[in-house]
Formats: structure tokens, sequence, C-alpha cells
């Protein structure tokens, strides 16, 4: 059995007795836990009468969150449409974009999850919505460093620029200390106002640091020259342009040239009067102690390391930076303090271990909403071909099913889930099959949602199956025109019939037809069954009827007796429709048809026939007897006109 990575985390079920039997029933994206009366000993006690539904993805149920599930929808279908036979060099700038749009997403809803938890007057709402925007931003801080490292895939000199972006955006706190320092009355006397202006050396925002020094200068004549100075170097310090003509060697010959300038001011001693200055001295020379020092504004190994590199390393390249990054954060963090899961992470990514980070982000993370969107651009961006699972579908494919999976357990981001389910080659349509199947339909409008999904995608057996259970619950309703338009879609001849039958019985308890506007636009569909067919064309013969178009109405009655479409058992009714017809003062049947009526009635009503016991048994009741004299009389009387008819024609 393969060793787990990390041990299962333990979910308390309140209500649960300590010693009780529990028995459970798996769901598609829950547990129901309940106690039983089973006790070790086989005696039988009292279980509590409760139900517990364990979910595992609680996040699809919260609203802020289900506008990320729904944004980034929109994004993932957009990515599937990138035209594979692109040149790399034309789709870098697209998935980079894209990549940018999901982490727009993601900040929306931590500003919005923000807003709320500082709105909310819950206690634990307000705490539960505080996890969400750490979570949140965990995630932007991942994707962010993968984006530079992985999809940008930006080469030295400029690898740093965009590892500073990365660092300044995530450490959002100087600007806000910032702007209560200048606020205040007097800003060089604040207590932050060091903290600020060395917090913006350590982010390399150097331009922001002298302007917050020009202000310390004036208030102080004697020092001015000395502030000038340090003017001047952070003035000079070079930073890679990469769309200058400067090359990086160029670059770097011109770093090394300010560097040893900053070496020699310290050197000199010339800021040894003024402790906060020759602190920056030394943060711009790179020295670790002077750095390590400013933890507390550093605040993580991380940016500790970007402010190493920009000091330091202002060329490195991709393939070096693990090396520092390992060192950084060995420095950084107490050597007795076990990484956190996110430190664990970023060091992989900088490993250029993508596949660790994908598979630690799976465990630390509670959906699978970030990896699955994740690996799927890394995968467009052909960085995980060579990575397949041993079960048989690749990584991609493999989050991809989990994700849209764990969507369809709500009640209505599942919509959401069909089209990550179709971006899946091998496995998707197997797991839609089975999904679809399971989605609750409360209503007539999402049965024909679920329905134009499975019709759209040629699944037939699904098709048939849902259109049986509305079916079924339309009649069971006493709704016979709903149940039979589901059949009819269902293409379910057995049922069809079924319906039709109701429909003949609430005509000969009512007199009348229900639903005549589905009856009479039944067209091709009543050739379903042939008890539909006599439905469809019996409504015909009363169209015609009540159009007094009586001899087209004769001879259909007539077909649907001889050709054995209509029921035996409803042999009498259409009889008893020919009555009017035969007391008509024209000759509507001829001699020929009215033997065959006379036929049909022998037929019903001869004790030989077993066809119908329970018609015979009818017989025997007065009216039953009474209408076959009726019908005999008629017969007769037309028999004998339409004979006289006919030979005076002939003659």
């Amino acid at each position: 059995m393969e060793e787990l990575d990390v041990e299962p985390t333990v979910t308390n079920i309140p209500a649960i007795n300590d010693g009780m039997h529990m028995g459970f029933a798996w769901g598609p994206g829950d547990i129901l836990v309940y106690e039983t009366q089973y006790k070790a000993s086989g005696a039988l006690g009292s279980g509590a009468p409760f139900i517990h539904e364990v979910r595992k993805d609680e996040d699809i149920y919260s609203p802020v969150l289900r506008k990320l599930f729904n944004e980034s929808h929109h994004i993932f279908v957009g990515l599937q449409t990138i035209r594979e036979d692109l040149p790399s060099k034309s789709k870098k700038p697209q998935f980079v974009s894209i990549s940018k749009n999901y982490r727009s997403v993601i900040r929306a809803c931590m500003e919005e999850l923000q807003q709320v938890a500082v709105s909310t007057k819950d206690r634990e709402m307000a705490m539960q919505y505080g996890n969400q925007v750490s979570i949140l931003l965990a995630i932007e801080l991942i994707w962010n460093l993968c984006e530079v490292l992985f999809i940008d895939a930006a080469p030295a000199g400029s690898l740093l620029l965009h590892l500073l972006d990365w660092v300044r955006l995530h450490k959002a706190d100087v600007e806000e200390k910032a702007r209560e320092v200048l606020q205040s009355e007097s800003p060089v006397e604040h207590h932050d106002y060091w903290d600020v202006v060395v917090s913006y050396v350590l982010q390399g925002k150097l331009e922001e640091a002298r302007q917050m020094l020009v202000k310390q200068s004036a208030l102080q004549p004697a020092a001015r020259k000395m502030y000038k100075q340090m003017d001047t170097l952070l003035g000079q310090m070079p930073f890679y342009n990469p769309g200058g003509t400067q090359t990086l060697t160029e670059f770097d010959v011109k770093w090394k040239q300010w560097h040893g300038k900053v070496d020699r001011c310290l050197q000199d001693n010339s800021f040894a009067s003024n402790r906060h200055l020759e602190l920056i001295c030394k943060i711009l020379l790179g020295d670790e102690d002077t750095l390590l020092e400013q933890k507390e504004l550093l605040g993580t190994w991380y940016h500790f390391l970007i402010t190493r590199l920009l000091f330091c390393h202002p060329t490195v390249k991709p393939t070096e930076l693990h090396y520092y990054a390992q060192s950084c954060m060995t420095m950084f963090l107490d050597p007795r303090s076990v990484p956190e899961p996110l430190d664990s992470i970023l060091l992989a990514a900088f490993e250029f271990d993508i596949h660790q980070v994908i598979k630690d982000c799976s465990i630390a993370l509670n959906n699978w909403w970030f990896v699955a969107h994740l690996t799927d651009l890394l995968d467009h961006c052909k960085l995980l071909q060579s990575h397949n699972l041993h079960f048989g579908s690749n990584l991609r494919e493999f989050l991809l099913l989990e994700y849209a999976s764990g969507l369809f357990t709500h009640h209505s981001l599942w919509q959401l889930a069909v089209d990550y389910f179709d971006h899946c080659p091998e496995f998707g349509r197997v797991y839609l099959e089975l999904q679809i199947e399971r989605v609750p339909l409360e209503t007539e409008r999402k049965a024909l949602k679920v329905l134009r999904i499975c019709e759209q995608r040629q699944m037939s057996e699904q098709v048939r199956s849902i259109c049986k259970i509305m079916a079924m619950r339309a009649l069971r309703n006493n709704r016979l025109g709903s149940a039979l338009s589901w059949t009819i879609r269902a293409k379910d001849a057995a049922f069809a019939t079924l319906i039709s039958e109701r429909f003949l019985q609430d005509y000969c308890a009512r007199g009348t037809f229900s639903d005549l506007d589905l009856i009479d636009n039944l067209g091709p569909a009543m050739l379903l069954s042939d008890r539909l067919t006599f439905l469809g064309k019996y409504r015909e013969f009363h169209k015609l009827y009540g159009e007094k178009q009586f001899i087209k109405a004769a001879k259909l009655l007539l077909s649907l007796m001889t050709a054995k479409i209509a029921p035996q058992s409803f042999w009498m009714t259409l009889l008893m429709d020919a009555l009017p017809l035969l007391e008509q003062k024209e000759v509507i049947f001829s001699a020929d048809q009215t033997y065959e009526l006379m036929f049909c009635l022998e037929e019903l009503t001869s004790p030989m026939n077993t066809a119908a016991p329970s018609t015979d048994k009818s017989m025997e009741e007065e009216d039953e007897v009474t209408k076959v004299e009726f019908l005999r009389l008629a017969l007769a009387r037309n028999l004998a006109s339409a004979i006289v008819k006919e030979g005076t024609v002939e003659t």
C-alpha cells in the first residue's frame, strides 16, 4: 500500500457519543454519518436520531467564492480555444494574459471577502471569512510566482524585476504605513518614519526612499551633505531595462562599479555619524547580517531572498534560484521550527519542481480549484507533457475531473462542471454520464437544462432516463399531457402505450380529451406505439366529425377496428361513435363497410371471444345489451339504405 504524504485530518462530528458505533454512506461529494444501535458487546443501545452530512468541499457553498468559480470558468473555456498549431512565441503573451486574468479574479474575491469580514457582526463568520482571505492570499502568491517562473519564464536580468514586482504586490503594508507617516503632523518625527524608509530600500523602491529622506535632510542642515551623498547613491543604482539597448554584460559592469562606490563610502565611514544612513548603506551592499537584522520589516524568507538578490546578484539566472532560495530559507527561519506548507510550496517553485508544487498544493489546500486551473494552464504551456499517472489519465485531466466532480454536488454550479468534463478527452464523458444522472430534477425547467446538455452530446441513455423520470412524475400527478410529451422525447414505446391508455380511460370517464394541442400535433411521433397511433387517429376522427366530414370520419373509424389498431376493449366505444353516422339521413357507410361493422360487433359480442374477458363480463349488464340492440338495428337500417342506394346507382 502506498504511504500517505501527510496524516489525514480528523473531523469531529458533534452529538456522536464516545464509544458508539457509526454507520456511513458515501455520496458523490459528501458522506452521511449516523450513530447505530450496535454496541461492541453485542447489546442494543439507543442510537441518536440524527444524520450528519460531512462535506469534503465547503467552499462551493460560500456565496463570494461562488463568484470565483463562475468567473474562472469563463477564463478556462477561453483558454481551451487557443489554437494548438500557433507558434509558442505568439501563444506566450496569451498565456501570461490568461494567468493575470485568473489572478485578478482571485484578488477581486479576496477584496470582497475582506469587506464582508469587516461588516459582519458574527464573530465566528468573521473568523471564517478571515481564514478564506488568508487562503486566497496564499493562492495568489503561489500563482503569481508560478506565472513569473514557469509561464512568463523571464530570463536573467528581467527575472529579478518580475520577482521585485511579486514581493511588492504581496507586501503592501509598507504603503499603508507610509501614508500614515506622511499624513501625520511631523512625518520625520513619526515613530515609523525610518521603518518606512528602510522598507522602501528593502523592496528596491529607491525613488520613494529618496523622497522620504529629503524631508529629513531639510530639517538637518548640518547633515545635508551626508544626505545628499546617500541620495546620489540611491539615485545612481542601476536597474536592468529589458527593452533598452544595454546588454546584460554591460549592465553587470555598471552595477559592479556602483556597488564598489557604495563599498568605499562604507569603508570611509561616510555615514558613521548617522546610524540610519549607515544601515541603509549596508543594505545597499547586501550585507547578510544587516539584512537578517531586518527580519521584522522583511517579514518572510522569500522577501529576504529577493532583497539579497537585488543587492548582491541582480543578474541571477533561473537555474541559480534554487541555491539562493534554499540558503535564504535556512538563514531566515528558526532551525528548530518546521517550515509551513506555504514555505515548502514556494521553495519547490524556486527549484522549478512543478509537480511538487502541484502535489503540495493539493495536500495543503481545501479544494481542487487552484491546482486544477493552474495545472491546466501549465499543461497548455507544454510544461507537464512528461508526467502521466499510472492509472491512465494525465495529471491535468485527473485534477480537472476531481474539481468538476465537486462542482456537480452543488445545486447551481453543476452546470459549470459540464464544460470541464467536455475538455477531459479520456474520461470526461464517462464522468459526465455518471454525474448527470445524479442531478436532482426538482423542476421541469431544470430537467430541460439537463436534457439539453445530454442531447447536445448524444447521450441517448441519459436522455431516455431523464425523460422517463419526468414522465413518471407527471403521470403520478395526473398531468397526462406533460407525461406524454416526456415519453415521446424518451422514445419509450411501452410507456407511450401506458399513457395512451390513461388518455383513453380519461376520455371514457369525461367524454372529452385533455391536452388537445399536444394530441393534435403528434405528427410522426404517433408512430411510437400502436396505442399512441390509435389515440392520434381517434382524435383525428373527432376533428373530422366536428368539421362534418362524415364520409372521411366513417372511413377512418372503420379502419381503426379492421386494421386492429384500436384495442378490442375500446371497440364498443367506437361502434357507439359510429351510431350517429348510421342514423344520418344521407348514407355514410357503404354496404361493405356496414358488413364490416356488423362483423366487428359480432366478434365483440360472441361468447367464443376470449381476447377481452372483462368486456364479456360487462356485456351481461343491461345497458350493454341495450347498446348492442341499438347498434344492430341501426346497422340493419343502414345496410338496407346502402343496398338500395348502391343498386339505384348501378341501374
